[in-house]
């Protein structure tokens, strides 16, 4: 079976400094606005007080998730005395009111739907998994915010007859993986029950899904992965082994073959291209947790992780590049696979 790495402190003191430039850099920006009037054109900061950076506002927030995992999964990081003084500044009360007021705009209505919904949540769970005073004071901050999404998956759930399958931003399977994981942390019966009963509703008679069509030239998700992700986490082991005979009944075989070659990225500096090298970081992050929900016997294990091994790889190379389409990303989602 291929190695499979683990992040380092050198490495993660190089996200940590990526990330510590992207979240305070205000342009170039590119915003999920609707204007409703003239008084609503306004600059990125203006608009968005604590999550202004890093090219759009999820890219912010999962950069500052990032920040936020490495400081506690590495005490000894060089800046950690950096990231607490962005936190400080960023996830302070007034900053979150001004998110809030944004939010409650009428036209905010499906703004960052539901991509940035879940990578809000996701801020917030790392910050609840934390146990110092600090980040239990960022966490009480950002919790009007988490609160606010959480309703606005309580209200849109129920509305939704059918799932987004692309693999981009607006994938339903990613969104509800991470609200799901959010409202298990912290005792949210609600939205727990609902994201339950939509992947109940939406995936578990999915069989034979057409992963030979992936990737598609933008994805940075493979729709097949991420829902499976998503019905591991809800399936006890046994069930969830039966439900991925049918839906990918050809892993054994390392069939279908693209999902077990990494996409190749042909041109960094195009900001859809690029999202290529996500996708094998992405990959890698699925196949390790889909391996750790299958029974200890299953045969599809060792083939699974092998395919997680040869994506990491592939995405490792990816972080060479030092174009701004990619770094004010990418290193999120390196640091899922490294550190899932």
């Amino acid at each position: 079976m291929s190695s499979y790495p683990s992040l380092a402190m050198a490495q993660a003191a190089s996200f940590a400094d990526v990330a510590l430039a992207n979240v305070e850099r205000e342009y170039p920006n590119k915003l999920d606005h609707v204007v409703g009037a003239a008084l609503d054109v306004q600059a990125p900061r203006a608009l968005h007080p604590a999550f202004y950076g890093s090219f759009d506002w999820h890219s912010c927030v999962h950069m500052h998730w990032l920040l936020a995992r490495l400081r506690r999964l590495f005490p000894e990081l060089p800046q950690q005395a950096a990231i607490a003084a962005v936190f400080d500044r960023h996830l302070d009360p007034e900053s979150i009111a001004g998110e809030c007021a944004y939010l409650a705009r009428l036209e905010a209505r499906a703004f960052e739907r539901t991509y940035g919904w879940a990578w809000l949540l996701e801020l917030a769970h790392e910050l609840h998994r934390a146990a110092d005073l600090d980040a239990r004071r960022w966490s009480r901050a950002l919790d009007p915010l988490a609160t606010a999404f959480v309703q606005r998956f309580v209200d849109y759930l129920p509305q939704e007859n059918y799932p987004l399958r692309a693999g981009i931003h607006h994938n339903s399977a990613f969104g509800l993986l991470f609200a799901y994981q959010y409202a298990r942390a912290i005792g949210s019966t609600e939205l727990e029950a609902l994201c339950v009963e939509r992947t109940r509703a939406w995936y578990l008679n999915d069989r034979e899904a057409p992963a030979t069509w992936e990737p598609s030239g933008a994805d940075f998700l493979s729709p097949a992965l991420i829902e499976a992700h998503l019905v591991c986490q809800v399936l006890p082991s046994g069930d969830f082994a039966e439900w991925l005979d049918g839906f990918l009944p050809a892993i054994a075989a390392r069939e279908p073959a693209a999902l077990f070659v990494p996409a190749v990225v042909a041109d960094r500096d195009d900001p859809f291209t690029v999202h290529l090298d996500g996708l094998n970081f992405s990959r890698a992050w699925c196949y390790r947790t889909i391996a750790r929900a299958l029974p200890g016997n299953d045969g599809r294990i060792s083939i699974i992780n092998d395919a997680a091994s040869v994506h990491v790889a592939a995405g490792l190379a990816g972080l060479a590049a030092d174009d701004y389409m990619s770094k004010h990303w990418l290193a999120t989602f390196a640091t899922l696979a490294l550190t899932n």
